[in-house]
């Protein structure tokens, strides 16, 4: 379990793709964290799920290189991978105005924990997280406000950053 003296310290964060050539910038904290199982993360990840840091739009900024669409090329979700070495980078999702960032492309990711995991419905049998809140699913959108400020006051409580 992650604790203070795993966390990344102040913002500005930095990550990269796996050959590095697409560097990014966590710039605002973030406002939730979440293991994802459904069948499509999966694949996405090769892994059993996909970890996510979820941060406003303008909290994630491209410092070098250019990423490119992968995975879904749907217009309201829109994975951004690294060109080069092809991995999985962050996912935009324009309809809610945020960015869900593969923690484990920070820099310093030791310190994630996911709160919440979602499609738990699709996971592996095998697959298990410390996160605090499961759906089937995804939580229903007018969840999110509730949702959002349990996660703050959980991170706050671990001295993990948040919004």
């Amino acid at each position: 379990m992650s604790d203070a003296s795993e966390a990344p310290g102040p913002l500005p964060w930095q990550g990269g793709c796996r050959c590095d050539k697409l560097r990014f910038q966590v710039n605002m904290a973030p406002i939730l964290s979440a293991a994802c199982h459904c069948a499509g993360c999966q694949r996405m990840s090769a892994s059993a799920f996909s970890l996510t840091l979820i941060v406003p739009g303008p909290g994630l900024e491209i410092i070098e290189g250019e990423p490119v669409v992968g995975g879904l090329h749907a217009p309201e979700l829109q994975h951004m991978c690294c060109d080069h070495c092809k991995s999985w980078v962050f996912t935009r999702v324009e309809q809610f105005g945020i960015v869900n960032v593969r923690a484990t492309m920070l820099d310093t990711p030791r310190w994630f924990v996911p709160y919440m995991e979602t499609c738990v419905s699709e996971k592996l049998p095998w697959a298990t997280t410390p996160a605090v809140q499961h759906f089937e699913q995804f939580p229903a959108p007018d969840s999110y406000p509730t949702l959002l400020a349990e996660y703050a006051a959980w991170a706050r409580e671990r001295q993990l950053p948040v919004a």
